[in-house]
């Protein structure tokens, strides 16, 4: 069974870069700009492991991360935030999301942390 993502960024060139790099690395890849009623869409999906940007429109990803790691069905899932904005002095870390990523990114690098979080989460479980 394919591993499931969930991308949650305002960029559709951004999500359509990860879906389309991920669904080649054999992961079944959903995509959305839109955080409306995101903790909903997550447990309809259940993803092995959720990638948000930093910065959306609506809401920050920090936030969002924040919902899943406190909801008893989400919180053992992995979470990456990429942001322009790490060099800001934002701690990202402190939202709960198991890693993070600059913008902009290797694909190589996002790969290895999507490969790795996977990895762990299943020796988890």
């Amino acid at each position: 069974m394919l591993k499931r993502i969930f991308v949650l960024d305002d960029n559709q060139d951004i999500l359509d870069i990860i879906k389309e790099v991920l669904s080649y690395e054999k992961f079944e890849v959903k995509i959305t700009s839109n955080s409306e009623q995101i903790i909903e869409n997550l447990k309809t999906y259940h993803p092995d492991l959720v990638i948000l940007d930093y910065k959306l429109n609506r809401n920050k990803g920090d936030e969002i991360c924040r919902q899943i790691k406190t909801d008893y069905q989400l919180y053992n899932t992995p979470v990456i935030i990429c942001s322009a904005y790490l060099d800001n002095n934002i701690n990202l870390l402190t939202c709960g999301c198991d890693a993070t990523i600059a913008k902009p990114f290797g694909l190589d690098e996002l790969i290895d942390k999507v490969n790795g979080l996977i990895a762990a989460s299943v020796a988890i479980n």
